[in-house]
């Protein structure tokens, strides 16, 4: 590591407190919409009686759409040209449309069949992720550009980081309030939610469109005055450019590889724990077991909202490169200590690990959206396009694509240690050894390759201000 140069915040480029609040509500938003499609689609088995296969179909086909959506999003707010702006304009109809849309997709008539739910459901959840897109993509991108100021990025991604955590703690409250006797049964109790949920989701979600302002639209506007193709032809090969030098921009593409390893490490042995807690620390008790699994999390969820603050000063102050090695060489500890922790001997200290697993996401999200603001400057310099939609979209997409991956992985993972359901708590002694390996070893050795990958990012926090100079300069800017 070089030397660490250190720039100062000047007051203009600092974002008033209420203003990182209102766009990190936007985030509460975002996650609870997630949290609850995918939480509450249980209630299609639970309450309908439909096939768990079919439920998970429901689940994943409407994502698949993800891979086209999410980048023409970002494509359609980074060229939209409106009087109100490239993001705002978006972010206020689609909270509206994604609350309305939501609020109908769980309004289920009793008496159809199994094929009825299926499909209403399946074309409810394609018009939903189509609105929820229009909302969060530019709301995501918004974010990039409401500062240009390196620190202040990171303040303001902690902000959103940590209302977004909020809404993953409420969430697992859902199927319980749908089960409430005064709703009479649980599907009716996810109608009367999802409304709920609906009027949250628009009170809030349209904030961000109504207080913010975007820094960038006057000179994304002027850039966009250099374009001199029309057509739809014109417009598909710009997109494909776009993406294309997006997506093989180093800087940015050793981010999306971070961010995969990191969170997909995490969530390929998510199951795992909850496996070796229950047949190797409770030797099979599930009851016993899933107790202490919920004190786990909880314990790391807490933790969670403590570190986005820890690790939004230290990035402050040794840059964001270097907090990134700091938070996820703390989580890589806590992994390596389910080793030891993770014993028979005194479950309670199942909850020792789980405060240092808590740097490695939280760190993550905080860290990872502040750096991609600072490869879109860097992109614009290179390419004199501002592409913060198209970046976005890319990077959350990876997220999600690398999630979906990580799930069918984690089961085939599970089922190769030679876990036996039906040998409940006496599996053989290989097995546990296999599974505790795998939940201490993984996450770990995917986290040191992710510090490995960022060793070699280029975007200092000097480097970030010399590109900052050069575009003011470019722009005319005082």
């Amino acid at each position: 590591m070089t030397d660490h140069k250190h720039f100062e915040t000047s007051p203009e480029d600092r974002i008033p407190f209420g203003l990182k609040v209102t766009y990190g509500v936007g985030a509460f938003v975002n996650n609870i919409l997630a949290a609850a499609i995918g939480g509450m689609v249980i209630v299609l088995n639970l309450g309908l009686g439909m096939n768990p296969a079919l439920v998970g179909l429901l689940g994943a086909l409407p994502r698949l759409t993800d891979a086209i959506t999410d980048p023409l999003m970002g494509y359609i707010s980074d060229n939209t040209r409106s009087r109100w702006g490239r993001r705002r304009p978006y972010i206020f109809v689609g909270a509206i449309i994604v609350g309305i849309v939501f609020a109908l997709l769980w309004q289920l008539p009793p008496g159809k069949s199994e094929g009825w739910y299926f499909w209403y459901f399946l074309a409810g959840s394609l018009i939903f992720f189509l609105a929820y897109t229009v909302y969060a993509t530019p709301w995501v991108a918004l974010g990039y550009e409401l500062t240009p100021d390196y620190h202040e990025r990171t303040r303001l991604m902690g902000v959103q980081n940590f209302f977004g955590n909020i809404a993953y703690m409420i969430s697992p409250y859902f199927l319980a309030i749908m089960y409430l006797p005064l709703f009479g049964d649980v599907v009716t109790g996810a109608g009367y939610l999802a409304i709920l949920i609906a009027v949250v989701v628009i009170g809030l979600g349209v904030l961000p469109a109504i207080f913010l302002r975007e820094r960038f639209k006057d000179v994304a506007a002027e850039e966009g005055e250099e374009d001199t193709g029309s057509g739809i032809g014109y417009v598909v090969m710009d997109f494909l450019r776009g993406f294309g030098k997006s997506l093989s921009f180093k800087p940015f593409l050793k981010l999306c590889i971070a961010t995969f390893l990191v969170f997909n490490g995490f969530i390929l042995i998510a199951a795992f724990q909850s496996y070796v807690i229950i047949y190797y620390v409770f030797g099979g008790d599930q009851a016993a077991g899933a107790v202490f699994v919920g004190h786990s999390g909880l314990v790391q969820a807490i933790s969670a909202l403590v570190v986005i603050g820890i690790v939004t000063w230290l990035a402050t102050r040794i840059g964001k490169r270097r907090a990134f090695y700091v938070s996820t060489g703390i989580s890589m500890v806590g992994y390596l200590l389910k080793w030891f922790c993770y014993t028979p001997d005194n479950p309670w200290m199942v909850l020792i690990p789980a405060p240092l697993m808590a740097f490695g996401l939280a760190g993550l999200f905080t860290l990872m959206p502040s750096m991609v603001a600072d490869v879109v400057d860097a992109d614009e310099l290179n390419t004199h396009e501002r592409r913060e939609g198209m970046y976005g979209s890319i990077f959350w997409w990876v997220v999600k694509l690398g999630q979906s991956v990580a799930i069918l992985g984690g089961g085939l993972l599970l089922v190769w240690t030679g876990f036996d359901v039906e040998l409940g708590g006496e599996q053989t002694a290989e097995a546990i050894r296999m599974m505790r390996l795998c939940d201490a070893l993984i996450p770990a050795i995917a986290s040191a390759v992710a510090i490995w990958a960022i060793s070699s990012y280029t975007i200092t926090e000097e480097k970030a201000h010399e590109v900052r100079t050069q575009l003011e300069a470019r722009r005319g800017a005082v």
